[in-house]
């Protein structure tokens, strides 16, 4: 019996675990949006960084990695690794990952995903939309134990690149974050 669990942020380039197979796919009727505050990995209590999560969005696909873990040892190993990993997310589904847009027929059903809820009594580190400039500076500015947040942003981007999948929201706000980083330089 294989568990699959589905990346749409960090785990698209850092799983951090064993797995036998990586597809590469997408959800449905969701979106990627950087909502979700990190306060223990890019950044802190006092400056949160912003990291992705799902929003329900009919019509909308979010294309990530969806990895294939096989034996009761890797899939104990993976999921403690996750339960640490994924500690500020409160919320967890299991959705149908698909590889071609015109497929009514899932390539993996019911892969496991974290997700930050927008309800701030089960999740205190929901941040919600704000302005792209708003989440970008916050971007530009946060930093926590895994690094600077805008690092995550532009691995996120690198990666979905790669992978051929667009996400406007991701580079949109990469572009902004790099603007504003630019003009920073500028005056200092």
């Amino acid at each position: 019996m294989a568990t699959w669990i589905f990346g749409y942020g960090s785990l698209i380039w850092k799983a951090g675990f064993e797995y036998d197979d990586r597809l590469v796919g997408f959800i449905k009727d969701y979106r990627r949006v950087f909502y979700q505050g990190s306060t223990d990995h890019r950044g802190t209590p006092v400056y949160p960084g912003r990291t992705v999560t799902l929003e329900p969005a009919k019509g909308e696909i979010c294309w990530g990695v969806a990895y294939k873990i096989v034996g009761k040892d890797r899939q104990r190993n993976a999921l403690e690794h996750l339960e640490v990993r994924e500690k500020q997310y409160d919320k967890k589904a299991y959705l149908d990952i698909f590889t071609e847009p015109s497929a009514s027929v899932p390539a993996v059903s019911g892969a496991l995903v974290y997700i930050g809820s927008s309800d701030k009594k089960l999740n205190q580190n929901y941040l919600g939309p704000a302005s792209l400039q708003e989440i970008a500076m916050q971007i530009v500015h946060a930093e926590g134990p895994s690094g600077p947040n805008r690092e995550y942003l532009f691995q996120l981007e690198k990666a979905l690149l790669e992978l051929g999948c667009e996400d406007r929201h991701v580079f949109d706000l990469a572009k902004e974050v790099r603007g504003i980083l630019s003009r920073e330089n500028l005056t200092s």
